[in-house]
């Protein structure tokens, strides 16, 4: 079925802590869905639009892209988990995720990578995922990709920053390449992480959720889900407070009785949920299993101007080690805004006031690495969550590796100057002094500016109910009719930006729910 057409301005038909009726409320529908980023808005329209009544519940606030004031500070508070301060146990991985109607897919740079084949091949071989092929998957990619607008970048879609990381690889040999984004007709305003405010990126708050509501589906925004509602082994519905975000009061409980119960909080707050139910953990594997892609992003300075803020945030990226047999890493040519920036100066005083007055003399690229599922996201006593993730001694190398191709890549393309993205303020000057400086980082936690992006992973889809939560169709191993769509279904860290990865599994997910209608909703 194709995607409907609407007006992009017309406000969305959503209920908020505004105007939703205090006191209690109760819901009968199909499928109620926890979460409206990548994998629970594809859900819930995929849904909807076979006939599906569904409930789409959002603990963070709609906002629409009027409100988008393209000053990073003020979008982080408004748009993202935690005020865009979530971190790890240490503090040293700042781990960003979007909280707002849409999900991360409102702040995310856009990028569309599919899932790369030698990844889907160890999920088929080690993990029982016999779907889970290139060719089984390509007419789920290619029609998430028609719908989104995703294409490989066109030559004015590359600004300078991102031309300086193919100029590096060109000179040094290395395979680079556009990246593909899920955008039409970009304004190239290089706001991408603070919210699209012309709506050119086709995140879930201008598609999918928009063509939810137009079959037929309710929205609930303001809306957190704090129980997951069994009778028997048979998952029965969700019980959620819709609060104000001002006040941070209750103003109504939701009871929201389903057939069908799909989870797609993310790869944070989904096993958080489950481990405060007390549900599907009998592998003992419910949060267990987290990885990030720990990107670190590396900085050169240039003897011209490259305002690299301008244009695409992503433009570009460099595949030379892509598969873990090379390295397993890729660079892709980034840069934001100076406000946001400034968040990577390598000093304070006077070594600040020089790299801001640089800023526009600098480029920038992130590293993204296929790191270890080492990490865990626990439910502490008082109902918190800790991100418990700490660099793995067997992905230091690659760390290392990573900072050394980066600097020769810069250096490649003419660079006077490298900025080592550590704590402690360390410049590379020539690319005689890349191994030396490299080799003398201890890596330590607190030592390096780590971000993640891309957390996924804690709730680990397989066949074997010993060692995975979810079935490969979806399904939990423990409960019957609750499922799971997001990035914590992952098997393993992806390595690229796994939004394409998360819509194409909901859309497989939702397929293999509409086929078993007669079974779980009693259709014909």
């Amino acid at each position: 079925m194709s995607a409907p057409e609407r007006d992009p301005l017309a406000p969305l038909n959503v209920t908020t802590a505004r105007n939703i009726e205090p006191g209690e409320q109760k819901l009968d529908v199909d499928v109620v869905i926890v979460g409206s980023g990548a994998g629970g808005s594809v859900a819930a329209y995929e849904l909807a639009a076979a006939g599906r009544s569904v409930a789409l519940l959002e603990a963070g606030p709609y906002v629409p892209s009027s409100e988008f004031t393209e000053k990073y500070p003020e979008m982080m508070e408004l748009l993202y988990q935690d005020r865009g301060a979530q971190t790890n146990t240490t503090g040293d991985v700042v781990v960003l995720q979007g909280k707002c109607l849409g999900g991360s897919t409102v702040v995310n740079a856009a990028v569309a990578f599919r899932t790369p084949d030698h990844i889907l091949e160890h999920w088929h071989d080690d993990f029982g995922l016999s779907d889970m092929t290139p060719e089984t998957l390509d007419p789920y990619f290619s029609q998430v990709e028609g719908r989104l607008g995703i294409h490989e970048n066109l030559p004015h879609e590359i600004s300078l920053n991102s031309q300086l990381l193919v100029d590096g690889c060109n000179n040094l040999g290395f395979s680079s390449k556009p990246v593909s984004r899920n955008i039409r007709n970009c304004a190239l305003s290089g706001f991408c992480i603070a919210g699209c405010a012309s709506d050119r990126k086709q995140s879930m708050l201008v598609t999918y959720i928009p063509w939810a509501i137009e079959a037929g589906a309710q929205v609930f925004c303001d809306t957190r889900a704090t129980e997951i509602l069994v009778s028997g082994n048979r998952a029965n519905g969700v019980r959620a407070r819709t609060v104000d975000p001002k006040t941070g009061q209750t103003v109504a409980t939701l009871t929201v009785n389903s057939k069908v119960v799909i989870l797609a909080g993310g790869a944070v707050q989904t096993p958080l949920l489950l481990l405060q139910n007390g549900l599907a953990n009998s592998s003992g594997m419910v949060g267990k299993n987290f990885a990030c892609h720990p990107s670190l992003g590396i900085l050169a300075e240039f003897p011209r101007e490259i305002n690299g803020w301008r244009g695409a945030t992503v433009g570009t990226y460099c595949d030379e080690f892509e598969h873990p047999d090379k390295g397993g890493y890729i660079f892709e040519g980034a840069m934001t805004g100076a406000d946001f920036m400034a968040l990577f100066s390598p000093g304070i005083g006077d070594a600040h006031i020089r790299y801001m007055t640089n800023l526009k003399n600098t480029a920038g690229m992130i590293s993204l690495i296929h790191d270890r599922n080492v990490g865990e996201v626990r439910l502490t006593e008082d109902g918190g969550k800790e991100i418990h993730y700490g660099i793995a001694v067997e992905d230091l190398p690659t760390i290392r590796d990573c900072l050394r191709d980066g600097a020769r890549i810069f250096f490649a393309a003419g660079a006077t100057r490298v900025i080592v993205p550590s704590y402690e303020p360390i410049m590379i000057e020539s690319v005689d002094q890349i191994d030396a400086v490299v080799d003398r980082l201890t890596l330590a936690p607190l030592t390096m500016h780590y971000t993640s992006y891309h957390p996924q992973g804690t709730c680990r889809m397989g066949s074997d109910p010993a060692n995975s939560v979810v079935q490969p169709t979806g399904e939990t191993h423990d409960v019957d009719g609750l499922f799971i769509a997001d990035a914590s279904l992952f098997p393993t860290s992806i390595m690229v930006n796994p939004q394409v990865t998360v819509y194409t599994l909901a859309t497989l997910i939702a397929e293999k729910i509409n086929n078993r209608a007669a079974e779980l909703f009693g259709a014909n």
